[in-house]
């Protein structure tokens, strides 16, 4: 699922997900959990501002690679 990312851009572009737009809503970055690469992709394991976690996998085999949504488990709290 296509999503939207804004990104804190160190030493290289797009080095990490500070907040992402899934649906109308926006989510907060309160955490990354985990980080790892394949041979087109790069994915990350955050911590939304929701509470529940997701995988987010960014296309770094191309110029400007789009983000996509790839898992998401809910945290079991009720709002």
């Amino acid at each position: 699922m296509k999503i939207e990312v804004d990104c804190y851009a160190g030493y290289k572009a797009d080095e990490k997900p500070l907040r992402f737009r899934l649906h109308g809503h926006e989510y907060a970055v309160n955490g990354w959990l985990d980080r790892w690469y394949g041979p087109e992709h790069e994915f990350f394991k955050v911590l939304a501002s929701d509470g529940n976690m997701y995988i987010l996998r960014h296309q770094t085999s191309i110029p400007d690679g789009g983000w996509e949504l790839v898992s998401y488990r809910s945290s079991g709290k009720q709002p």
